[in-house]
This record gives structure tokens, C-alpha cells and sequence, in this order.
């Protein structure tokens, strides 16, 4: 048999992580390396692996309840090579270090079992919908793979040269940074957008660091409730102002 097909083979690399394809995660495993990824993400393995679903605490399921925001995982272990992907979104691994990186959970692929995860809230005078007031803070000493629909911008960011970014199109950014969260509108009220732009929310950063912005407004569709119609651009939804979560920290 004779096709193009046969183009698209195994990426050949000693690394850990390997971007196989802009939408597709090659990772090794050796044996004591255990990995954690999105639950499903799993789309071909070779070797002796074994998929087991993940605890969380207790701390954890109250968090996810009460927030929206925590991981859905299954570990990984075993010898050989596993393959992740999600809904053929784009791929990009990142190396965590003692800054920290803030993501929304739903951008969350795979990661490192090293790591620690934790519900942040974000400073905010109102809920919104898409990109909540709370996000998921990773920390630690390894690599978590990140998902964009499309390819994304990286935006530095510097004491003298903050960046506004729409909360909607926000993927990740540094932990170090300060947040602030504001509508884009002349007066206070949410329920009407600025004028006739369509600009909603937007998140300014400030300190030294970086922004990570995908070209797109959509989250991935699955295990994510944001409301319906009208409702949902205004932060109307579960995740929104009027959501069972109106204060601005959670405990």
C-alpha cells in the first residue's frame, strides 16, 4: 500500500515531551515518571502502560464545585510512549519553573505528577463569563502541555509595558504578574457592552512575565457551562456574576 499517509511517523527524540505534530503530544515514559493528563486525551500508546483515574482530596472536589476551575486527570505509568491530543487543538509544552504559571484548567493537556495545582482567585470586581474569576495556579519543577485553538501570541510583559488582553481569549500567563480584571465599559454596569464594539471584559498585567493569548474567544466545549444565549456574554452563567460564586476569593 502506497499513500501520503505514510509520511506522518513517529517523531524520533530522547526528550520527554514531544510536539509530534501541532496537535498531537508524544510523551516517553520509563518506568518511575509517572505522568497526569486530561481525562480521554489518550489517543495511542506503545509499550506496557496502565491508565488509572486520579484521586483528589477533598479540598480539591470542593474547590472544583464551588469554582469551576480544577483537572479532570488519569495517571499515566508504565514503560514506553503515550500519544495525547484534544479536539485537534494546538499544542505547546512549557517548562515550569519556581515563578509558576497561571492557566485556565480548561486549557490543560498533560503535566507533570511533580507538579502542584492550586484555585486561585483573580481580582476582580465582577464574574465573568468563558475565563472565570478563578484559574488554576501550577507551581513546582517540570513541563505542563497547553492547548490554544489556533496558534497563539506570547506577549511580554514589563514594569514599563503592561498588556491588556481579553478575558475570553486569555490562555495562561505568569504567576508573578499582577491581575486586575475591569469591563470595558463608560460606566459600571455589565449588563451592556462598550458602545457597538463587542469588547467585553479584558485582564491587565502588570510586573515582569509573560501573557499567552490564543486567536479565538471559544473555550473547548466540553465540561464547561457558561450560561446560555444572551445570558452568556454578559457573565450571566454559571461562571458569571450571578453565579453561585459572587464574592471575589474562595476559601
Amino acid at each position: 500500500m502506497q499513500s501520503p499517509l505514510f509520511s506522518y511517523t513517529e517523531q524520533q527524540s530522547q526528550d520527554r515531551y514531544t510536539v509530534q505534530n501541532p496537535q498531537l503530544l508524544r510523551v516517553s515514559l520509563t518506568g518511575h515518571d509517572d505522568i497526569l493528563a486530561r481525562k480521554g486525551a489518550m489517543v495511542a500508546y506503545q509499550g506496557l502502560m496502565e491508565f488509572d483515574g486520579e484521586y483528589r482530596s477533598h479540598g480539591q472536589r470542593r474547590a472544583r464545585a464551588n469554582t469551576g476551575e480544577g483537572l479532570d486527570l488519569m495517571r499515566c505509568s508504565g514503560q514506553g510512549t503515550v500519544y495525547f491530543a484534544n479536539l485537534a487543538q494546538y499544542i505547546h509544552v512549557v517548562d515550569v519553573d519556581r515563578d509558576g504559571i497561571t492557566v485556565d484548567s480548561a486549557y490543560v493537556l498533560a503535566l507533570d505528577s511533580s507538579l502542584n495545582t492550586e484555585v486561585i482567585a483573580v481580582d476582580s470586581q465582577y464574574g465573568i463569563s468563558g475565563t472565570g474569576k478563578y484559574q488554576l495556579n501550577i507551581s513546582g519543577t517540570g513541563k505542563v502541555a497547553l492547548m490554544t485553538s489556533g496558534q497563539p501570541l506570547m506577549m511580554q510583559v514589563t514594569p514599563d509595558k503592561y498588556v491588556n488582553a481579553d478575558a475570553d481569549a486569555i490562555v495562561a500567563w505568569s504567576s508573578s504578574l499582577r491581575v486586575q480584571m475591569q469591563a470595558q465599559t463608560h460606566s459600571s454596569g455589565v449588563w451592556r457592552r462598550r458602545g457597538n464594539t463587542g469588547e467585553g471584559w479584558e485582564l491587565s498585567f502588570l510586573g515582569q512575565g509573560f501573557a499567552l493569548v490564543q486567536p479565538s474567544e471559544v473555550l473547548p466545549p466540553q465540561n464547561h457551562e457558561i450560561g446560555q444565549g444572551v445570558r452568556a456574554q454578559y457573565g450571566m452563567g454559571q461562571s458569571g456574576a450571578h453565579g453561585q460564586n459572587q464574592n471575589n476569593s474562595w476559601n
